[in-house]
This record gives structure tokens, sequence and C-alpha cells, in this order.
């Protein structure tokens, strides 16, 4: 029987996706903590549930483009058929079921670290699957349980967030984010 494929599942909204999310799946590939990394467009995140998304297709399709030359790193619609909002249990459940050949590993900010007990069935997460924590500026790793481990990448200062706020006062972003998500951000004027 073979080893199953190591499999970092890292989920956001990328509204837009930024270099900050390319770097941290790089240093998950890097540091030899998954084999692959999915990056997992999320159509409902539930702690965002007022967030104004660009089109979920949309958000897919940028993040494809700037990944497709990115060995190890793939653009993920797998959420877009689940139950909304999408929670992390749920998702894992379905998509374990869904790839058998697959060791699921669920890739999360420090930010998200500091309030997992109060995610739904944190539990359940803890119990059945490896968890990496990345750095965020502003959030101290702390508490680590066996089966989590502390991504060592480097702390990059970026939000989409900000990268919305620079569009609307036309400021450049080209340094923050992906030369295809730029190309499409311009092109068709979003985030204005």
């Amino acid at each position: 029987m073979s080893k199953p494929i190591r499999t970092a599942l890292f989920g956001g909204t990328f509204n837009p996706l930024h270099n900050g999310h390319l770097t941290i799946a790089r240093s998950v590939l890097e540091q030899g903590l998954a084999d692959e990394v999915w990056m997992l467009i999320t159509p409902c995140n539930p702690w965002k549930k007022d967030q104004v998304l660009l089109d979920d297709r949309l958000r897919y399709n940028m993040v494809r483009d700037a990944v497709k030359d990115i060995h190890g790193i793939e653009a993920s619609d797998y959420e877009f058929n689940l139950p909304k909002p999408s929670y992390t249990a749920n998702t894992l459940r379905h998509i374990s079921a869904d790839y058998p050949d697959r060791e699921f590993i669920l890739t999360i900010g420090a930010d998200n670290w500091v309030k997992f007990d109060n995610w739904r069935e944190s539990d359940f997460i803890l119990s059945n699957y490896r968890i990496i924590v990345y750095p965020r500026s502003g959030f101290e790793i702390k508490d680590i349980p066996q089966g989590v481990t502390e991504l060592n990448c480097p702390l990059v200062d970026v939000s989409s967030t900000d990268i919305r706020s620079k569009i609307q006062a036309g400021e450049p972003i080209n340094e923050m984010v992906p030369v295809s998500v730029a190309r499409t951000i311009a092109y068709l004027k979003l985030y204005l």
C-alpha cells in the first residue's frame, strides 16, 4: 500500500490573492510539511459573513492563474459545492471521503489559531488532522499541542483588506500581488 499524498489545505476568501499567501504556500512545500498545497477558495467564511466578495468563480480563476506555473500549488473550488457557510470540519469530512488517497493537513494563520477553540468542532479537527500554523503580525503562537506545527516563514505584512483600500485610493498594488492578479484587477476594474 502506497503512502498517502500529503495535501495541505490553505483556505481563504483570497479577495484578492496576494504575495503573502504564496509565500506561505511555498514555505509549506520548502519545509517538507506537505507534498502539495491546495489553495481552497472559500465562498463564505463563517467569521466574515458580512464581507462583500467578488464572484466565487472570478476569485478561483485569479488564484488558478497565479499558481498555474508553481509546482505543487493548485487552486481548488472544492467548497463551492458544499453548504454555506464553509465550516472547516464539514469540508474536511467531505474532502477526506472524496480523496481517500490523501492525508489532508489544515493550514491556518496565528490569528485563527488563537481562537481555534471557538471553531465549530475544533476537537474533531485536532483529533483527526494535522495543522500547520503560520505567523501573523500581532498574534503569538503558543500552547502548541501534538499534531500542530508552527511554520517557519517570513512574516509578509500585507492583507487583502490593505490591497482593496489601496485600489480604492488609486495607489499601486503591483508589489503586493502576483502579476496575473494585478492584471485582472486592472482590466476588470475590480474593487473600485
